[in-house]
């Protein structure tokens, strides 16, 4: 078990998987929401993806920069900018007794440092990990998924959210060496 979603068909060899096409990053339904979890939990078991990205965003692209980039170029995405804004480690989230930490250096020179703590952010966000229409949540729910993506937590797109921050499993370096 690769502990990867089976909704993204793929090929894994060692620390490397190869989804079995093009992602679909428009934001147009649930194929994004299941293709940006995909990516979000290869960069938390730090596994190296060679893929290639299909569709026009919908939404500001930049909200995805702390995951893998492409590795093969497509007409509607360039991988070089997206390259040049990565970094593993950059976003993601720690868990803890009724609150959720989340670390966010995506822009340039700054980091911000969150704390979930509010029983309705902290579930909304839990129920966010995995792909979730936004109509079935309720009031407080869409309240709290509003608040989330204004923080840029959230992808919410064609009518499904997805949490963003990956909780990272595997760093890069052993732990002593950061």
């Amino acid at each position: 078990m690769s502990g990867l979603p089976d909704t993204v068909p793929h090929r894994l060899t060692g620390r490397r998987v190869e989804p079995a096409g093009p992602l679909d990053l428009s934001g147009s339904g649930r194929g994004t929401a299941e293709a940006v979890r995909f990516l979000r939990e290869c960069q938390g078991l730090g596994l190296r993806v060679d893929w290639r990205a299909a569709g026009t965003p919908s939404y500001d692209p930049a909200l995805l920069h702390h995951l893998p980039p492409p590795t093969r170029p497509s007409p509607d995405h360039e991988p070089a900018r997206w390259r040049a804004a990565y970094g593993h480690g950059v976003l993601y989230h720690r868990r803890g007794p009724d609150f959720v930490a989340v670390l966010d250096r995506r822009e340039r020179g700054t980091a911000v440092r969150l704390t979930l703590d509010h029983p309705v952010l902290v579930a909304t966000f839990l129920r966010l990990l995995d792909p979730t229409p936004v109509d079935a949540l309720d009031p407080a729910g869409r309240e709290a998924l509003g608040l989330l993506t204004a923080e840029r937590l959230v992808l919410a797109a064609g009518g499904w959210a997805l949490a963003l921050p990956p909780r990272i499993r595997r760093w890069p370096v052993p732990c002593t060496a950061i």
